[in-house]
């Protein structure tokens, strides 16, 4: 090869590491969502417990699979909801620094001051 040829380095993209049952959503996210389908099935019991209502008992129970399904697959760039919000709150908690330093706009002379 000489100097002046340059070879080109191809990174392919989606590549996953691990097997997903559908796009997205593997055996990790599989998990998280159980473990979320578990606590709104303790809270909807609850509830179920103070209404009797079994319709209110369905929808709630259906929503929540859906939800959590949704909520932890991941898209084409590999992030999630969960991931998006957990972004979020590690980026609010973040001290921001935004340096201000005051210069006179428009040409005007700071003789206001003296």
């Amino acid at each position: 090869m000489n100097m002046g040829e340059e070879k080109s380095l191809y990174i392919p993209q989606g590549l996953k590491v691990e097997n997903e049952i559908f796009t997205g959503f593997g055996k990790k996210e599989m998990i998280r969502a159980l473990i979320i389908c578990l606590i709104a099935m303790i809270i909807n019991a609850f509830i179920f417990l103070i209404t009797k209502n079994t319709l209110i008992f369905v929808v709630i129970m259906l929503s929540s699979v859906t939800a959590s399904v949704m909520a932890t697959q991941k898209d084409k760039s590999n992030i999630s909801i969960f991931d998006q919000i957990k972004f979020m709150i590690r980026f609010s908690k973040n001290q921001k620094y935004y340096p201000y330093k005051y210069l006179p706009e428009w040409g005007e002379e700071i003789e206001k001051q003296k």
